[in-house]
């Protein structure tokens, strides 16, 4: 099947923004920040250039995921619990048996991501949002390190 690559923009990078978003969870299951992320890019008077996004945990992850039907985030959540269960003979287990399982999930996840931004909006799909995943089972207040690398408008 033939490809086709769209004209070339560019653009040189004038600046660099960065903040901390804080974010409190209610246990285990997906936040969306997608709306926080908006709303840096618009303070950050971004043009184009490029979102960063950094998450300073080891048992919480970041994903770019469906947001449209929640049902996805209950599959994924019930897929990342058979991936790495409680009940699977951990030797870390200091914080609880929810720990361990929350490190691998973390790791399969991941802590950070990127995204385009075009005239000063993130390039996500249709139905793509950015979500914080909270792998333990108690609430926890997660700090998420927001940076955009570009042009201003």
């Amino acid at each position: 099947m033939p490809r086709r690559l769209s004209s070339l923009s560019e653009s040189s990078p004038q600046t660099i923004v960065t903040a901390t978003l804080s974010v409190t969870t209610h246990g285990t299951g997906f936040t969306e920040i997608t709306g926080d992320a908006r709303a840096f890019i618009e303070q950050a008077s971004a043009g184009e250039g490029v979102f960063l996004a950094f998450l300073r945990h080891t048992s919480a992850s970041l994903t770019i995921q469906e947001n449209a039907d929640p049902d996805v985030q209950t599959d994924l959540t019930t897929a990342l619990d058979r991936l790495a269960p409680e009940a699977a003979p951990w030797i870390h287990d200091a914080e609880g048996p929810d720990d361990m399982p929350a490190h691998v999930k973390a790791m399969l996840n991941g802590v950070s991501l990127h995204v385009p931004v075009k005239d000063g909006r993130l390039m996500l799909g249709t139905w793509q949002g950015i979500y914080l995943v909270e792998h333990r089972r108690a609430p926890h207040t997660r700090e998420v390190i927001f940076q955009f690398i570009g042009s201003r408008i």
